[in-house]
């Protein structure tokens, strides 16, 4: 009888705790599923809070005027910095004009435009092909004009390397590829430096890309030269644009 009644009030304790036994498994069941538990009962119990399809629309419709107006500033830096381009070349036009004529004979020499001094082109512009200067009008008529390639065996034009920070002069030799030539012995340039036009230079806009350095003859006296690729494909080109003065 007395066992009995020993083992009652331990009973009773035990149920008593049953909480704290309810805790003790629960912490044990997070530990043995590393929290996948909480995550999961966290989720059921936020769903009636995820976005809807109102929600998803306005999201989207957010990320829409983000867009937009990011578009908008791009056009907006684009518009200033044709402004500031065209402050820098002194406000020169381009006229667009199609390849109307070209020699076999001579090839590398010239090439005529189908548009003249109509459209506001004379003597001297400056032509440019996708990738940079090919030439000078060398003549024209109203409705047309000739253009003298940079790869004339008559073309000298003064060009600048900006790496080195040095001049010379681009001379044609009648082929695909003009030469470079120096005054100074020690020039510093190497293959793949980049030639532009002079950025002191009063006949063609500054700084126009022209051609890249392919090789470099060390040993020439009293100066170096240097191959140059120039930058347009001369070889086939269909449209120019004409910088206008």
């Amino acid at each position: 009888m007395s066992g009995r009644i020993l083992r009652v009030p331990v009973l009773q304790k035990l149920l008593q705790a049953w909480p704290w036994w309810l805790l003790l498994l629960a912490l044990a069941g997070v530990r043995l599923s590393k929290g996948a538990g909480f995550s999961d009962a966290y989720a059921l119990l936020s769903r009636p809070f995820w976005p809807g399809s109102a929600q998803s629309e306005w999201l989207r419709s957010a990320q829409r005027t983000d867009q937009q107006a990011r578009l908008l500033q791009v056009e907006r830096d684009n518009q200033r910095l044709r402004g500031l381009l065209g402050l820098e070349r002194g406000e020169q036009a381009l006229v667009a004009a199609p390849v109307i004529s070209r020699e076999t004979g001579g090839w590398w020499q010239q090439l005529e435009l189908g548009q003249g001094s109509a459209a506001g082109i004379g003597v001297g512009d400056g032509v440019l092909a996708p990738g940079g200067l090919i030439g000078r009008v060398a003549s024209v008529t109203p409705s047309t004009a000739r253009v003298a390639l940079l790869t004339d065996s008559a073309s000298r034009l003064g060009v600048w390397v900006p790496r080195v920070q040095r001049h010379g002069l681009l001379v044609g030799l009648g082929t695909s590829r003009p030469r470079l030539q120096f005054i100074e012995k020690d020039t510093g340039v190497r293959p793949g430096d980049l030639i532009t036009t002079s950025p002191a230079s009063t006949l063609l806009p500054p700084n126009l890309t022209v051609g890249v350095v392919q090789s470099v003859n060390e040993q020439l006296v009293p100066a170096p030269d240097a191959v140059v690729q120039l930058s347009a494909p001369v070889d086939a080109i269909d449209w120019v644009q004409v910088v206008t003065r």
